[in-house]
Parts: structure tokens; sequence; C-alpha cells
């Protein structure tokens, strides 16, 4: 009974470790944000990933929108909907004054921000970094504001 117990871990274990989202930086070579995702999306409940013929640019980096509406909400006000600390994970900023890459699909939205986060295997476990946030929000989104100046420094 281990046996089939153990085998069962390990099979779910590469399953969620070959299907899990890749982490991205927050611009890629090609200049687009998120991966490619919709950030006006994430504000109606769902990541959804934009499409290229629904691009627009702003201050030099392009995002992708699933729609011409929300590609003409963006452009109305984009500061509204970037994703706060440059894209990079929310808890990475705060819990350890650090950037980490992001899946695009692990987020929150605190008081009409959009926050990414990092999700993926680490150390042989799975790492979603949204758990810890989602437990400790006020602290943590308080020291991510007070951190990312130097954060974003690279210092």
């Amino acid at each position: 009974m281990k046996k089939v117990k153990l085998l069962f871990i390990l099979a779910v274990t590469t399953i969620v470790g070959h299907t899990a989202q890749a982490q991205i930086a927050p611009v890629d070579a090609n200049g687009v944000a998120v991966g490619g995702y919709d950030v006006v999306s994430y504000f109606s409940g769902e990541a959804k990933r934009g499409f290229e013929n629904f691009s627009a640019k702003h201050d030099g980096v392009t995002y992708y929108f699933y729609t011409k509406d929300n590609r003409a909400t963006f452009q109305k006000s984009p500061e509204k909907y970037l994703p706060q600390f440059g894209g990079y994970c929310a808890w990475g900023v705060g819990a350890k004054t650090a950037k980490f890459p992001t899946d695009p699909e692990t987020y929150d939205i605190v008081d009409g921000k959009l926050y990414l986060f990092f999700n993926a295997p680490f150390n042989g476990e799975q790492f979603n970094t949204v758990l810890d946030w989602n437990s400790r929000t006020t602290e943590l989104k308080k020291a991510a504001h007070k951190n990312w100046p130097k954060v974003s420094m690279g210092k």
C-alpha cells in the first residue's frame, strides 16, 4: 500500500511539475509584458492571454489584450492596470526584498491594484508565494511598497 501511495504522489508531482505555468520576466526579449497576458482581464476575475493584433505600447513596452475593448480601456488609463513592482513577484519584493519572476496566472487584486506572484517548483516542492501573501497581505503589501525603491534599483 505504501508503494502505491508513493507512486501516486510521484506521478502527481511529476504531472504538476510539467503542467505548471512557466515563470516569466516582467518583459520578455521582444518587449512584451506579462507573458502576453491581458492586464485588463485580471480585473474581471480571469487572467486571459491577449492577442498580438490587439496590442498597445506604453512606456516602450508592448501589452497584448484579449479584446479591442480591453485595449481601449487600457489606453484610457494605463497606470490603473499595470502590475505593481514592475511585474515582479509582489511576495518576493515584500518578504525577501528581491525580484522574482512570476506565473501570469497567479495574481491578486488588492485596493484596485494588480499583484503577480511566483508559483513553480522550487527545491523539489511547488512554491506558490500567493498563499503566504494571502495570509499576510497587509504586512507584505506594506513591506513591498517600502522595499520597492531599493529593489527596483537593484540594491
